[in-house]
């Protein structure tokens, strides 16, 4: 297939990029004007812009499909509705551009993190969701995006979802790169504390596994179906167990109440909107990790034939690229 992917420079969306065209499929990635040199080898760009309705159709032209995984993924904005203007505004016009054209086929990356926190069992991807009281800009924009999404699905336009877990593997130490930071962190013995609970649930996913999870749910997923990419559910505790057998370091022994956190990442909120630089801690951040955020990826592995690498495998093979990198 003809493919168009929307972030295709970005930690995840490099990774995706590079695994359609290993596949076979010739791969266009919309860029904005500069941002091409960091495109994958294999893929070729085509300059255009999802906040720019008009350079669309021209990027369209001719494909099969399109993988839409561009997103604003930042911890904190100095303009708020950045998030709503990308996430939320950019989906519909990029999937009004595509029904527009013809695109026979619409690969949607959504995240856990749109379905919401989970209490009890894993869920997967018919939870309803109950919790509405977002704790960060990108939570928020992601849900109104998926419900953008779920109304074209409604109208008949041919979109499959994915919901990738938390990505975690190899990379550029993005935004997008969610943990990478801290496992540098925990690596050079800068990690002094850990937050909160230590017996709350997240999917952790290894991030190749994500990326030939779109490659199957393009080529093999139902119009209209959402399908969790994800991996094992694991426990602060837990995490932290796996990474002293990788690494031989004991977790961090300070342990900082979730509203210290808070109150910490409240006042670097207040200093970035005065220095303009991006704080390192939100408040929104650390509320999120006050719940679990536990999913199932069996409907994936039932259907695509998705595979999941093993929590300590996936976190041996990141240290040591970490350690490689310095």
């Amino acid at each position: 297939m003809r493919v168009l992917i929307t972030g295709a420079t970005g930690y995840l969306g490099a990774r995706v990029a590079a695994a359609l065209a290993a596949a076979g499929h010739e791969v266009r990635g919309l860029c904005r004007r500069g941002s091409d040199v960091r495109l994958p080898p294999g893929c070729r760009a085509v300059h255009g812009d999802l906040l720019e309705a008009t350079t669309l159709p021209p990027a369209l032209a001719g494909c099969d499909a399109v993988v839409h995984m561009a997103a604003m993924v930042q911890k904190w904005a100095p303009d708020r509705t950045l998030f709503d203007r990308v996430n939320v505004g950019g989906t519909r016009t990029l999937l009004e551009a595509a029904a527009a054209c013809g695109v026979r086929r619409v690969l949607y990356t959504s995240s856990i993190v749109a379905l919401g926190p989970t209490e009890g069992p894993p869920r997967d991807e018919e939870w309803n969701r109950t919790d509405f009281a977002h704790r960060t800009d990108y939570e928020r924009t992601k849900w109104l995006a998926l419900l953008a999404v779920r109304e074209r699905i409604a109208a008949g336009q041919p979109i499959v979802v994915v919901y990738p877990g938390v990505v975690y593997g190899p990379g550029a130490s993005t935004e997008g790169n969610l943990l990478g930071p801290m496992l540098a962190d925990h690596l050079n013995g800068r990690l002094k504390a850990r937050l909160g609970r230590s017996d709350l649930r997240i999917c952790y996913a290894f991030a190749e596994d994500v990326a030939r999870g779109h490659v199957l749910a393009l080529e093999r997923g139902v119009p209209g179906r959402g399908y969790v990419l994800g991996g094992e559910n694991a426990t602060q505790a837990e995490l932290f167990a796996v990474l002293r057998e990788a690494s031989g370091r004991q977790a961090p022994r300070l342990v900082v109440p979730y509203w210290v956190g808070e109150a910490l990442g409240g006042a670097m909120t207040f200093a970035a909107r005065w220095t303009g630089r991006p704080p390192s801690l939100t408040r929104g951040m650390v509320s999120t990790f006050r719940h679990e955020w536990a999913y199932s990826s069996e409907r994936a592995a039932r259907e695509l034939g998705y595979a999941v690498t093993p929590l300590r495998s996936g976190m041996a093979r990141t240290l040591e690229a970490l350690g490689r990198t310095g």
